[in-house]
């Protein structure tokens, strides 16, 4: 489905059908704060981020934020935030990265289509295109995947991962670039790294040097 007809479903009615509610696709619904879509054929940049990633000894740093009024500022402050890499940050830890990544590729070309991604030390972003499998379950999967395996590895027992997740539409094909390059592009922004090709955990090494195109194979 092209993204821009994805998108005028909203405004069209878009009425999921019944074998789509049966997968478990919510359409257009609340989500304690915001309004989400939840629609095979739309493409999804999601977040998600380690339990300790906004430590609550330091909730006077980002407790301000909860009051930003316009969402998208709110957002942008909030991923600042994740990107000074508070907390534990699992995610730099010996083999986790690892397992994360192919957690993300696993389902690619079946239930899905990856189109970037990025390990930061503690929270993850990926841009998904979503097929028959709602972004809730696919979310759900690889962080029920990460959280065993990492506890695992690391000896340690308790939440891993905060609960829910942060996602945002992509309503044009400019958004979507633009959302591919702050996606691959976050640890250079975050001073992790000089130049995006250094990080070692994104999409970027899959890329095509010529077309850009994600050279990833089905999992």
């Amino acid at each position: 489905m092209n993204i821009c007809v994805a998108w005028s479903l909203r405004s069209s009615g878009g009425a999921l059908s019944e074998a789509d509610q049966t997968r478990g696709f919510r359409g257009w619904h609340e989500r304690g704060y915001l309004p989400h879509c939840d629609k095979p054929g739309l493409i999804q940049f999601v977040t998600f981020r380690l339990a300790d990633s906004m430590p609550l000894n330091r909730r006077g740093e980002w407790e301000h934020l909860l009051s930003i009024a316009d969402e998208s500022e709110k957002r942008r402050k909030f991923e600042e935030y994740l990107d000074r890499g508070l907390g534990d940050c699992h995610l730099y830890n010996a083999r986790v990265p690892d397992f994360t990544e192919k957690a993300l590729q696993y389902h690619h070309g079946k239930r899905f289509r990856l189109l970037a991604w990025v390990v930061m030390p503690n929270h993850v972003h990926a841009l998904v295109e979503i097929w028959q499998v709602p972004l809730a379950k696919i979310v759900q999967n690889w962080k029920s995947i990460v959280a065993v395996e990492a506890n695992k590895l690391l000896g340690r027992t308790g939440r891993f991962w905060q609960p829910d997740y942060w996602d945002r539409i992509m309503r044009d094909d400019a958004q979507t670039r633009r959302a591919i390059l702050y996606i691959e592009n976050n640890p250079v922004k975050a001073k992790l790294c000089r130049v995006v090709e250094e990080w070692p955990r994104s999409s970027t090494r899959f890329r095509d040097l010529r077309s850009r195109e994600l050279k990833l194979p089905p999992g």
